[in-house]
């Protein structure tokens, strides 16, 4: 099924490409990459004064409480220009994991930031050995003498912590988990950047000892709460799997069109035929799971975290398999670091391990509909 898309929607999406066709070219996903922080600053302001940072944020936090089908069309659209930077931690994780796990007063103080454009957040929940989402916290939190917090442990895969103005950390305490804020200059913090798959988007490790740290969400159900936020994440994650899986098709079948071998174009020879029209089902069908997916979360529906799991697995593998088959179709430029296609693999491979394996998504999609 696909989602009906309305006008607005379709509207948001056609501004979104008209601004990443003109600030997020090639060229500039290069200079991105090259860059300390990883992301094109002027980009980040345009996409700010456009109102995509605010998207996931209510109206009274300075934002346009728009849904999942809305921030759906604008992943596409990223996820095709291969779009790097603190976008995915500051405009769509860091909202998430705040409206269900923090206190109203955070809220009121960081979300307004992250709508305008002036503050880049991130969260730190996945520590060493344990995997990629939260079944348990072995960082702990502890009460100092002044009554703040101090936290010592050790995050991992963290997005964009080396541009981040602030981290949110989820930490244990005797009580329970809890989630609390870091800032950028406190003392005992180290991060060092990890040598990811994709140069784009900047992970990282961090060391806390003894960290000064503000309680933000107090221990409860942050576990629980915070594994519904990144869930939520994943809803944005599938659209941007399909908008690359669309691309990188996109770009296999052009090439086909175009390049010429023996007199002819390439792609009218049936073996190169058969491999476009293989990733032009993949990638439909990844749109249509993403977009049918955000509708389910926008609505409510009862199914929706089966849906989710299911087109988890499906995506990801979806956007390993075009991509990897897009660079066949290139040819010999597909292998060069000067051509574009492996930057999509490089995307599709850590995509597919950012909030769990295929593999982990459909033992959660069968636990969940099984009797």
């Amino acid at each position: 099924m696909v989602a009906a898309v309305d006008d607005e929607v379709a509207a948001l999406r056609a501004v979104t490409a008209d601004l990443l066709g003109k600030h997020c070219t090639q060229a500039h996903v290069r200079a991105a990459m090259a860059t300390e922080d990883g992301f094109d600053r002027d980009l980040w302001s345009h996409a700010a004064r456009t109102g995509l940072h605010g998207l996931l944020i209510a109206e009274e936090f300075g934002g346009a409480d728009a849904g999942h089908l809305a921030m759906g069309a604008v992943m596409e659209e990223m996820g095709a220009a291969l779009v790097g930077g603190p976008f995915l931690a500051t405009a769509v994780l860091t909202p998430h994991v705040l409206r269900l796990c923090a206190e109203v007063s955070e809220q009121q103080a960081v979300l307004p930031r992250i709508a305008s454009g002036d503050l880049v957040a991130t969260v730190a929940y996945a520590e060493p050995g344990t995997g990629v989402r939260p079944a348990c916290a072995t960082t702990t939190a502890a009460p100092a003498p002044s009554g703040a917090w101090t936290v010592t442990g050790e995050k991992t895969y963290v997005l964009d912590a080396g541009s981040a103005e602030v981290i949110y950390v989820y930490a244990a305490t005797p009580d329970g988990p809890g989630l609390f804020a870091v800032d950028r200059d406190a003392a005992g913090m180290t991060v060092q950047p990890l040598s990811a798959v994709d140069q784009t988007r900047r992970q990282s490790r961090i060391d806390f000892g003894d960290t000064p740290s503000r309680l933000v969400g107090a221990p409860g159900r942050i576990t629980a709460a915070l594994e519904e936020a990144l869930s939520l994440v994943a809803v944005a994650l599938l659209s941007e799997q399909a908008g690359g899986t669309r691309r990188a098709m996109q770009a296999a079948v052009d090439h086909a069109r175009t390049r010429f071998q023996f007199g002819r174009a390439i792609g009218s020879f049936q073996a190169v035929k058969h491999l476009c029209a293989d990733m032009l089902l993949e990638a439909e069908s990844a749109i249509s799971a993403a977009r049918h997916v955000a509708a389910a979360f926008d609505e409510g529906s009862p199914g929706a975290a089966a849906d989710l799991a299911l087109a988890q697995a499906y995506n990801a593998e979806a956007y390993l398999t075009v991509a990897a088959t897009a660079i066949q179709v290139h040819g010999g430029i597909g292998f060069t670091w000067e051509h574009p296609a492996h930057l999509y693999l490089r995307r599709a491979r850590t995509d597919a391990q950012l909030l769990g394996s295929p593999h982990e998504h459909r033992e959660t999609y069968l636990r969940l509909v099984q009797p």
